[in-house]
């Protein structure tokens, strides 16, 4: 018997294939979108990079209600994204990147929300804990970022296009342990990290109308000596 039916977009990355995976444990039918496959999804929807936005948000949009028919999805989970650095020398490219990785799928899930969301369901968007302040030594990564933190209370305010009781959440990690992070920062403190059990665990929480925050909220995940507080911007 399904639960429900959810997407995860970035499905295939280390977190959302843990979200995935916990999802798919609990009997959800789970719709990945992403440049790669995930195996364990239901269902999958590839995305074409090369393409703009507006074709990007056409192709995904169509697909995905080729996948759903008639049924709506009971929350989408947005966890794509990366990461880039650089002041004013190399503001450009990385702008450019970072809108194109956090920026294009954020707006194209509220796009998907408008069109398939059941009344009363769940959107979370990637935002990042450093954007709510100057962050000179990657601009284009706080760029974006702060963009997502201001669509979510777009997306909560009134008349926002969203089905009726929809909630719409932000959440701001500091560093995330990922098998990445850890390559490339391997003499970080790993207590401060937020694992991705945690987050993975949280939607569910979410999802089942657990706890779940106020729609507009900027949720910050502050981890000290492994444990993960959650603090309202």
């Amino acid at each position: 018997m399904v639960q429900g039916r959810v997407l995860v977009y970035g499905g295939r990355g280390a977190l959302g294939s843990t979200v995935v995976s916990l999802l798919k444990s609990k009997d959800f039918w789970v719709g990945s979108i992403d440049l790669a496959v995930n195996e364990q999804a239901d269902a999958n929807v590839i995305v074409k990079p090369e393409m703009s936005l507006p074709e990007q948000e056409a192709d995904i949009n169509s697909k995905v209600g080729g996948l759903l028919g008639e049924n709506k999805v009971e929350a989408i989970f947005c966890v794509a994204g990366g990461w880039a650095g650089g002041n004013a020398e190399k503001i450009v490219d990385a702008a450019d990147s970072m809108w194109k990785q956090s920026v294009f799928p954020s707006v194209i899930t509220a796009s998907i929300g408008a069109k398939y969301l059941r009344e009363g369901g769940l959107i979370t968007l990637p935002g990042a804990q450093a954007a709510l302040k100057g962050t000179p030594g990657m601009m284009g990564y706080g760029m974006a970022k702060a963009a997502v933190h201001q669509l979510v209370q777009s997306l909560s305010g009134e008349n926002s296009g969203l089905p009726a009781g929809s909630t719409v959440v932000a959440t701001l990690p500091v560093t995330l342990d990922t098998p990445m992070n850890r390559k490339f920062m391997s003499s970080a403190d790993f207590s401060t990290w937020t694992t991705l059990d945690f987050i993975a665990e949280l939607f569910l929480k979410w999802l089942n109308g657990d706890s779940r925050p106020d729609s507009g909220s900027l949720v910050q995940f502050i981890t000290k000596d492994n444990k993960t507080e959650l603090v309202m911007a």
